[in-house]
């Protein structure tokens, strides 16, 4: 090899996600070592994400690669991930990843990262984010709605983010909120059914507002047995609900203003402190106004609005539409990409948040990308095993920085 991050090969695979649908993994190797990546898939997704696979056809993807992509990667340097991440973007050829899909470009992008990391014999997260990593709280979706239950509550997650003075801690305490939730709605509901929603928050037939006070019973009760802080948090995901103008709840329809009213609300009667795409995903006036009126006393974060897209970031700040960014690997198809995105991002004083999606994969990248990007939160669910595999793989780099 002239290089000795020279490419040496790759190839891609299909695997299975958590809600059991083809999902694309990718290799690359340099020499003898090599990055593995599997890219997770999102039910509740924003209008300007790339496209997961063309045609929304993971055969498509994979057809693609092999036709233009292989042989491509054959030489080039991967340690330079800005201009490998820019091949892709030119071996694609559009705006959004839709002739290769953002899926495959994302696991080819992070496993070429873990493959350089690896051959250094250095983790991930100093790969990505250097000497001063920091570590993210866990934000745990309890109660499930929305895309992402049946016959759930409107508003799409219902969130924990106990404060302990470990990660493990926080995550032990999450889990914790989690049973109590779930010991609750059995005993509200009696012989109804209560089952787990695709991200394992409990999932039943109860409104928003239930959902608010059970949530409010259940972290207040663990608070006082542990003596841990723990806050709470909703995604609205309120584009999945929004029609004409109105947004409509299982019992009743909401204007522009209430909507907006409401959010507040959540904030400054009920205590909620994240407050997640409150609005549907044009509206950057009607969040400013949501943000100006909480302020600092919480996060207003921004997901389907954003898409981890830089330009999208850029007119936010301009019209402080928010003070937090949700970032997903996936919705824009690149490392780079959302390394840009989240340098934006914490360079305008807005806490970033990355998260896993739907449906997602063991693959436990996000961890280290949440402690490199020195991530306010890591939010990827309470339990669940492919939650989990990002939760253990903070707790283990927190053990290792520690030592």
């Amino acid at each position: 090899m002239n290089n000795i991050f020279e490419i040496t090969g790759s190839d891609v695979k299909r695997i299975f996600d958590s809600r059991g649908n083809q999902a694309v993994e990718a290799r690359i190797y340099i020499g003898d070592t090599y990055g593995v990546c599997s890219a997770p898939a999102g039910a509740s997704t924003g209008e300007t994400e790339v496209k997961a696979y063309p045609d929304n056809d993971i055969n498509k993807s994979i057809e693609f690669y092999n036709k233009n992509v292989k042989k491509a990667l054959i030489g080039f340097n991967a340690l330079s991930q800005k201009n490998f991440d820019k091949l892709l973007h030119e071996i694609d050829g559009t705006d959004n990843f839709s002739a290769m899909g953002g899926n495959l470009s994302t696991a080819l992008s992070i496993a070429n990262a873990k493959a350089v990391s690896n051959y250094l014999k250095i983790p991930l997260y100093r790969y990505v984010g250097g000497l001063n990593p920091s570590f993210p709280r866990p934000m745990g979706n309890v109660i499930g709605g929305g895309k992402h239950s049946k016959n759930g509550t409107t508003i799409q997650e219902f969130l924990a983010s106990s404060q302990g003075k470990t990660f493990f801690d926080s995550v032990y305490y999450n889990i914790m909120v989690h049973r109590r939730v779930g010991e609750k709605l059995s005993e509200k509901l009696k012989n109804q059914s209560v089952g787990l929603g695709d991200e394992k928050a409990w999932t039943a037939d109860i409104s928003d507002e239930e959902a608010i006070d059970i949530m409010k019973s259940a972290a207040r009760e663990i608070s006082d047995e542990y003596h841990v802080k723990i806050l709470l948090g909703v995604d609205f995901a309120a584009s999945s609900f929004y029609d004409n103008g109105k947004y409509d709840y299982k019992k009743e329809t909401r204007t522009r203003d209430q909507q907006i009213d409401f959010a507040i609300s959540l904030n400054k009667t009920e205590g909620f402190y994240f407050i997640e795409d409150p609005l549907y995903d044009q509206d950057f006036e009607g969040f400013s106004q949501i943000t100006q009126k909480i302020k600092d006393t919480s996060i207003v974060v921004g997901d389907d609005l954003y898409t981890t897209n830089a330009e999208r970031i850029k007119k936010g700040i301009e019209l402080k539409s928010t003070n937090g960014v949700l970032i997903k690997v996936n919705q824009i198809g690149t490392l780079s990409d959302t390394v840009e995105s989240v340098k934006l991002a914490s360079k305008n004083a807005m806490d970033t948040v990355v998260s896993h999606r739907s449906g997602e994969t063991t693959d436990d990248f996000i961890a280290d990308l949440a402690v490199a990007f020195n991530s306010k939160f890591i939010k990827t669910g309470t339990i669940g095993g492919e939650r989990l595999a990002k939760l253990n793989e903070v707790i283990r780099i927190e053990d290792d920085l520690i030592e």
